[in-house]
């Protein structure tokens, strides 16, 4: 399956418990189908205590969701769309 989505595209969510928020990709793991979105889908990761740090940390980090999940936004209209724009396509060309 070739995936559409790009880092730097802004998507909205369409599937899952962040459903209609809206980000900008960061990540794309194709081998997985999988992309990293900025605010979406947090987790909570906690680090040990170390000399450096020594009460340690509690800190949320942004975890990959399936590229399904996701749809691109249109610049233009601000909707989601199935298709990238045109005029976003002629500029990747240049």
């Amino acid at each position: 399956m070739k995936l559409k989505i790009k880092s730097g595209d802004r998507v909205v969510v369409i599937a899952g418990n962040d459903k209609g928020k809206e980000g900008e990709v960061k990540t794309v793991f194709r081998a997985e189908n999988r992309v990293v979105v900025e605010g979406i889908n947090l987790r909570w990761k906690h680090k040990k205590p170390t000399q450096q740090n020594p009460k340690g940390e509690r800190s949320q980090i942004e975890c990959a969701i399936h590229a399904s999940n996701v749809m691109l936004l249109d610049p233009t209209t601000g909707k989601p769309t199935r298709k990238r724009p045109a005029e976003t396509k002629a500029k990747a060309k240049k």
